[in-house]
């Protein structure tokens, strides 16, 4: 009891008399630990700082690095999808050409692994020729060149030019 009265004339370091029967002593018994490593702030003068974590720059930092790491799978992605890419389109521009052959007026019959040569006339209808376009000089018969195609074995062409 004696302690508490000689509290009682104290003061705190503001000059302000401190109050004993105000403070919350099961609460000052929370804030006491047998193993200081374990509270969140430091137990003494000479413990580590320990600042407490800017929960937005935390998110940010996460979020930029997600946005950083995704965007580069994305360009691996693309990167492998490119040939795949170039093949479809070599594929598309393949059906349109033997479309149009098989539209063609033909007055020969095609032979498997031969080169013959797509042409379009003046009123927009195809011919399939074996004759080159260099072949034909400056007197070209015809409206435009469209490709130079070989006959596949399964009876498919393959654009060579």
């Amino acid at each position: 009891m004696l302690y508490l009265e000689a509290m009682k004339d104290r003061k705190d370091k503001l000059g302000r008399e401190i109050d004993i029967n105000s403070i919350d002593r099961n609460r000052l018994k929370l804030n006491a630990s047998d193993l200081p490593g374990l509270v969140a702030y430091a137990t003494n003068a000479s413990s580590a700082l320990i600042n407490p974590e800017d929960e937005g720059k935390i998110k940010s930092k996460a979020l930029r690095a997600m946005h950083q790491q995704t965007a580069k799978q994305m360009d691996q992605l693309l990167e492998q999808m490119q040939p795949l890419i170039e093949q479809a389109a070599k594929l598309k521009k393949r059906v349109e050409v033997s479309e149009l052959i098989y539209g063609a007026h033909i007055s020969f019959e095609p032979m498997i692994g031969e080169i013959y040569h797509l042409y379009q006339k003046e009123n927009e209808e195809h011919l399939l020729s074996i004759i080159a376009p260099n072949e034909w000089g400056e007197s070209m018969p015809y409206k435009s060149w469209i490709a130079t195609v070989e006959l596949l074995a399964d009876h498919t062409w393959q654009i060579i030019d």
